[in-house]
């Protein structure tokens, strides 16, 4: 549909699609599972006494959640996933690690994945683990802008067999981008949801804030007359693997003018920023306030996108 959708609401909603036409689908949470969006609704709860069901509740053990994962795949004829909020990440990274090793495609759904958790505060506000998921070899780390974005990153998810995946998903609702024609690009890792003829800057991001450079984008070209293409980057690790004249197409070395809008830690951007490039990110913690107000005090808003992309002019 049109209306905002947080991309763990897409992703509940393309699990429980998947599912009715993938009986080997199964998979649960840490204790999340309302929050995740990761419950089969045409099952049950694993159990004991209940072998067909396809629900785990795995408890609030994210390492075990995720060695028990690599199991399920390894002994064959299951696709598992399973769910956490995005900052527990880290208490699963030796399974997720193990798994990468192996090259096992399992399936995680992180939710809550920036500042916009809000109120939880800086304890439960990821900022540091994009970075972190980013440099384990043969971890493909996926961050959707929007709930199309999810579909294929879902898509990819379950198209892969040799490498584990993680899907980086918003509790808020982000709104739904025009960019249904354009997953022949997607699955390389980034693509301009914005195409100019001659653009005078890019503007990259990922998941949440690709809308804000949406936004942005459109400001600059009707008050400025400065025309920027906007770059969503899903995944890293699809663009490194995409030939190198899509990768020139995406990031022109002419265009040196590139404003990177990520609401984590800046260390890794350096090789697509570029000489002349800026970023706006968060290199701190963060802090409890409702998401919509931490966001904009720490810069990620349009209006100050807007404000960082003149600074190039």
């Amino acid at each position: 549909g049109d209306s905002p959708i947080a991309t763990r609401s897409a992703s509940g909603q393309l699990i429980n699609a998947i599912a009715d036409k993938l009986p080997s689908l199964m998979g649960g949470s840490a204790d999340l599972a309302t929050s995740n969006n990761t419950y089969i609704k045409s099952s049950g709860d694993f159990q004991k006494t209940s072998f067909e069901s396809r629900n785990i509740r795995f408890g609030v053990r994210e390492h075990a959640m995720g060695g028990i994962l690599s199991g399920m795949y390894l002994h064959s004829g299951i696709r598992p996933y399973g769910g956490t909020f995005f900052v527990f990440a880290d208490y699963m990274r030796p399974a997720i690690r193990m798994a990468a090793l192996m090259k096992l495609p399992v399936i995680y759904v992180f939710t809550h994945d920036s500042l916009a958790v809000g109120e939880d505060g800086p304890t439960h506000q990821p900022v540091e683990h994009l970075a972190s998921l980013r440099i384990i070899p043969n971890l493909t780390v996926i961050r959707p802008a929007d709930a199309n974005e999810t579909i294929w990153a879902w898509k990819q998810a379950l198209n892969s067999f040799n490498s584990p995946t993680a899907l980086i998903l918003s509790r808020q609702k982000l709104p739904v981008l025009d960019t249904s024609e354009l997953y022949g690009e997607f699955r390389y890792g980034a693509y301009w949801i914005k195409k100019l003829a001659e653009p005078n800057m890019l503007l990259i991001a990922t998941g949440s804030e690709v809308h804000l450079c949406v936004e942005a984008a459109s400001i600059l070209e009707k008050d400025h007359n400065i025309k920027a293409a906007v770059v969503s980057m899903p995944s890293w690790e699809l663009f490194e693997d995409a030939p190198d004249f899509y990768k020139e197409r995406i990031l022109p070395a002419s265009i040196t003018k590139r404003l990177v809008v990520e609401a984590g830690v800046s260390m890794g951007w350096e090789k697509y920023l570029g000489q002349q490039g800026r970023m706006i990110s968060i290199n701190k913690f963060g802090a409890s306030a409702p998401g919509e107000t931490v966001l904009k005090e720490y810069g990620f808003s349009t209006d100050n996108i807007v404000r960082n992309a003149l600074k190039f002019m």
